[in-house]
């Protein structure tokens, strides 16, 4: 830790608590994050051509992820509830992968990078759900963020 950084997730006495970011100034942010799902180049096909036994995966695991975004402070403890302005879940297959793309937008106090994160993995987790009765050693990874924008920290990039 750098000089002057402080554990913002603790209270003194070491226990955990939800940093207080009422003092924050309200600005856009917006974070984009990824989550890779790898398969067969036969599964693939049956994802891309919506022919899976479960049927159309990636409309599916675009809902899935949209609304994993929504309620990404029910699901890690320490996380604010944010009011999301905009969260969108993109594809980009590959022969033996598709890649999950997410994005999320809000006008806040703070980021909307677990938001991102919850989108892509969610929506990963769904396709995986709808391949697996032909797949079940898929591999989901590569799941980080790609970007934010917006706050005091101002923009970032992955390298």
């Amino acid at each position: 830790m750098a000089d002057g950084d402080e554990l913002t997730h603790l209270a003194p006495d070491g226990s955990a608590r939800m940093v207080d970011v009422s003092e924050k100034s309200v600005t856009k942010r917006q974070a984009t994050a990824q989550a890779v799902l790898t398969t067969t180049p036969e599964v693939m096909r049956l994802l891309v051509a919506g022919e899976l036994p479960k049927g159309e995966a990636l409309a599916v695991a675009r809902v899935a992820g949209i609304l994993g975004a929504k309620q990404t402070s029910s699901l890690v403890p320490l996380c604010h509830p944010l009011p999301i302005s905009s969260a969108s879940v993109d594809f980009e297959p590959a022969e033996s992968s598709v890649r999950i793309v997410a994005t999320v937008k809000t006008t806040g106090v703070t980021g909307v990078e677990m938001e991102a994160l919850t989108a892509a993995s969610i929506a990963a987790l769904t396709v995986y759900d709808m391949i697996k009765a032909v797949d079940r050693a898929a591999v989901i990874g590569e799941v980080k963020v790609l970007a934010k924008s917006g706050g005091a920290s101002g923009d970032w990039e992955q390298a």
